[in-house]
């Protein structure tokens, strides 16, 4: 009597292919050699460099990563912490700076080749600057609180910079206009309505 054929071993499971994929693609890395030995080697700081800068009229010269992004530098080398970090991804526009006059996302702009170029925050907007306690307000941040033109105001900030650069533009001939001009600057509490007659008012007031 034949033996009975030999039962198939079993197949892997989906976390064993994973992980048996995983450990030869990292040997098998450029060259035959680990991926491990690719990386930086323990302790090595990344490469850095000195950036000068004017923000809010204040003359800034620092050393930062590379890859620092201008949100970064302003949050965490300058506490001007009023440009937010949104989705990080330039989606949102949150994080709306002036660069010498030119609204950018400062998540996606790397602040290490902006040398000699002038940024405008949120905290530089209103005529006295961002030391001034009680200063006056811009004529934008006036609007925007007449018309009650933010709820939680996390997206405020940077509609005010993409306003102020929509107006200096000259985008503010019509509702529809100044909405196309401002559709990059999202606001999760929905007051977009209230947005559009702050930035109309604002435009006006500068006529």
């Amino acid at each position: 009597m034949p033996p009975e054929p030999a039962e198939p071993p079993p197949a892997p499971s989906r976390r064993a292919f994973v992980a048996t994929t995983a450990a030869i693609g990292g040997a098998v890395a450029v060259g035959g050699t680990p991926a491990a030995s690719a990386a930086p080697a323990a302790g090595a700081r990344p490469p850095a460099g000195r950036v000068s800068l004017t923000v809010n009229g204040e003359r800034h010269t620092l050393t930062v990563d590379n890859r620092t992004s201008l949100l970064d530098l302003l949050r965490e080398h300058l506490a001007l912490t009023g440009t937010k970090k949104g989705c990080d991804a330039g989606a949102c526009g949150a994080c709306t700076v002036l660069l010498d006059g030119r609204r950018v996302n400062t998540c996606l702009t790397l602040a290490i080749r902006l040398e000699g170029t002038e940024v405008t925050t949120i905290e530089g907007l209103a005529p006295d600057g961002h030391d001034a306690d009680d200063g006056e307000l811009h004529p934008l941040q006036r609007a925007f609180i007449e018309h009650d033109a933010f709820q939680c105001g996390f997206c405020t900030p940077g509609q005010l910079m993409s306003a102020a650069a929509c107006i200096r533009e000259g985008h503010t001939g019509s509702a529809a206009e100044i909405r196309e001009w401002m559709s990059g600057n999202l606001c999760r509490c929905g007051c977009y309505t209230n947005i559009v007659k702050a930035v109309d008012q604002a435009a006006a007031h500068r006529k």
